[in-house]
């Protein structure tokens, strides 16, 4: 049965007359119809959003608080049925829809409704002067959220819930790829009360419905996470307006893996940080550098754990790995392979030839692959494939390997891996990364700021970097005493 999504628009699902058609990547039949949107559905969302922002701004922090630990109480109830679509509609395994990302989209909800009731300002009293300064955080206004097809809840619920809690409003537009769980969210939001107009969601494509977005002039703010393509093209058009932007755009994160590390530990965990949800996160690991006197020990083991992966139906037990998300990706990643291959990589495994049930030999499956040979120039060494492939090359000493860590345009992640404490704290700090996880990987604390540099974005999230984002710092100085020397006052 193909779902049919509508807008929602000032509290009510609005009917499309134009869609566009969405795919279960694991099968590649259609799976949903997406509004194909356009500047007159923005402008309803954003003038909805727009009359409902003084009266939810207005709210109290507790009054916010509770009706947002409604919508997690809400989602989490609803975990297993947003697990489902999530994983056919993305195609990433049901496991981890279900451990991962239901579970976060439900924490970012109680993670901001809880810290929003500790929030504090600055005061300065003066009493020299007879003066009291103090600050205050006021919204932003109307705020739009683009987010990406690879964690389509979880980036969705990071931004949505930070901007409601510090009391703005919100149109979002999801990916086309994967819409479904936008759209049930939807009715989470209506049941857990939030006022009309306070949420609204504008389906479709990123050049129509989202440029219409991100150029209305009443939307001072732009939280986005995609490409560094559509990033920079925001990025050029909101500084025309003097609009505040936060960027993701993606990563080329680096391994550097010591002779003293736990490859016990280290192991398995770039095997995750390689090939979670089949190599579609920003952060995932797609360069790994190896001590040379290990490399050959390395290699062996890592191998030998890539080839336990069983890749198949999401929904299928035991499957750790499904299909990459759309048949356009589907074609990028090949022909980044196709590239590796031209520039005499080392095929270490073949993830092309999979064996797979009659119902999924349509579907957009890239299993896990591993390359090795390819100097720091070539093009997989240097551009984010985004799939399921990694590149293991060797180093002598720790500063080349600093060095060439650091020889990408992007800057958001890395993992050192050694017992070494002395080297590790002496080596992070000269990454050029926002993250750099040592002998771990992807152990996010919400409290953390999160964002990279260089092509990887502009700005940080998390519970202060986001408080900053969606607010904006008013200093009030206040005079009590008639005389003072001071002649400004």
């Amino acid at each position: 049965m193909v779902i049919v999504i509508s807008n929602f628009i000032d509290g009510r699902f609005v009917p499309c007359d134009n869609h566009i058609e969405s795919y279960n990547p694991a099968t590649g039949q259609i799976f949903a119809k997406v509004p194909d949107s356009d500047e007159t559905d923005v402008a309803a969302a954003v003038k909805a959003a727009r009359n409902a922002f003084q009266k939810w701004s207005a709210k109290g922090f507790e009054e916010r608080s509770k009706l947002l630990h409604k919508v997690a109480d809400i989602l989490e109830s609803r975990a297993k049925e947003f697990a489902i679509a999530e994983s056919q509609d993305q195609g990433k395994a049901l496991w981890l829809s279900e451990t991962v990302e239901i579970p976060r989209a439900v924490l970012n909800f109680r993670h901001f409704a809880n810290t929003i009731l500790c929030d504090k300002d600055t005061c300065i009293n003066q009493p020299q002067d007879g003066v009291l300064n103090y600050t205050v955080r006021a919204p932003c206004g109307v705020a739009a959220i683009i987010v990406p097809w690879n964690l389509p809840l979880y980036l969705l619920t990071f931004k949505l819930a930070p901007a409601l809690a510090y009391g703005n409003t919100v149109v979002a537009k999801p990916s086309e790829f994967t819409s479904v769980t936008a759209w049930m969210l939807c009715s989470v939001i209506k049941e857990a009360g939030i006022p009309d107009g306070v949420v609204n969601m504008v389906f479709g494509y990123g050049h129509k419905a989202g440029e219409a977005l991100v150029t209305h002039p009443l939307v001072p703010i732009i939280s986005f996470t995609g490409s560094d393509r559509a990033g920079l093209h925001i990025a050029s058009i909101a500084g025309k307006f003097a609009k505040k932007i936060s960027l993701e755009m993606g990563g080329k994160n680096a391994a550097i893996v010591f002779s003293d590390a736990d490859l016990d530990k280290c192991i398995p965990t770039l095997i995750r940080g390689s090939f979670l949800n089949q190599g579609q996160v920003c952060l995932s690991t797609s360069r790994i550098y190896v001590e040379k006197s290990i490399f050959d020990t390395f290699v062996e083991k890592f191998l030998a754990e890539v080839k336990k992966i069983k890749v198949g139906e999401p929904l299928s037990e035991g499957v750790w790995m499904g299909p990459v998300c759309s048949k356009i990706h589907f074609e990028k990643i090949k022909m980044y392979l196709k590239i590796a291959e031209e520039e005499g990589a080392h095929f270490l495994t073949d993830g092309q030839h999979l064996q797979l049930p009659d119902k999924n030999k349509q579907g957009y499956f890239i299993g896990p692959t591993v390359l090795s040979g390819l100097p720091d120039t070539c093009r997989c060494m240097q551009e984010e494939i985004f799939g399921p492939v990694t590149c293991l090359s060797t180093f002598q000493d720790e500063k080349e390997v600093i060095d060439r860590a650091n020889n990408v345009n992007y800057g958001l992640s890395a993992s050192l891996w050694s017992r070494d404490i002395e080297r590790i704290h002496s080596i992070a700090p000269k990454l050029e990364v926002g993250t750099v996880w040592c002998n771990c990987w992807l152990v996010r604390n919400l409290h953390m700021p999160f964002g990279g540099t260089k092509m990887s974005g502009v700005g940080r999230e998390g519970t202060e970097d986001s408080r900053e984002f969606y607010t904006n710092k008013k200093t009030i100085c206040v005079k009590y005493k008639t005389t003072t020397s001071n002649p400004f006052l």
